[in-house]
């Protein structure tokens, strides 16, 4: 698990998160409020909705809030490697938010995940 993740404010711009998400080489990142409380996560996918926006509507950009992904399957911080595991191959994602009593404390990658099982064997 990366104990502080990448994460982003619904006021950023979404074209400074794309760049972020790029420098990073991540495929996304949870979206915070003020507290430190998931709102949404922001992926490579969400990126890709604006770059269709500008290309066809001639929207260029916006806040975060405006693209993100509002729900959001999570992790507990008492979650097992196990329980991680079941939810990547149940679902499509890369990433998972974890957290624990509501704020995020980190994020589970499939990488992670991976480089976990290695660990193991």
């Amino acid at each position: 698990m990366t104990a502080d993740p990448l994460a982003f404010s619904p006021e950023m711009d979404v074209l400074k998160a794309v760049h972020l998400l790029l420098e990073h080489h991540l495929s996304g990142a949870p979206v915070l409020d003020g507290d430190g409380h998931l709102l949404g996560f922001f992926s490579e996918k969400d990126g890709l909705k604006v770059a269709l926006n500008a290309s066809y509507y001639e929207q260029p950009g916006g806040p975060v809030g405006q693209y993100m992904t509002r729900e959001v399957l999570t992790l507990s911080a008492s979650s097992s490697m196990a329980d991680a595991i079941e939810l990547f191959v149940a679902h499509h994602y890369r990433c998972y938010p974890v957290l624990d009593d509501g704020r995020l404390v980190g994020q589970l990658c499939r990488r992670d995940a991976l480089t976990a099982l290695e660990k193991l064997w």
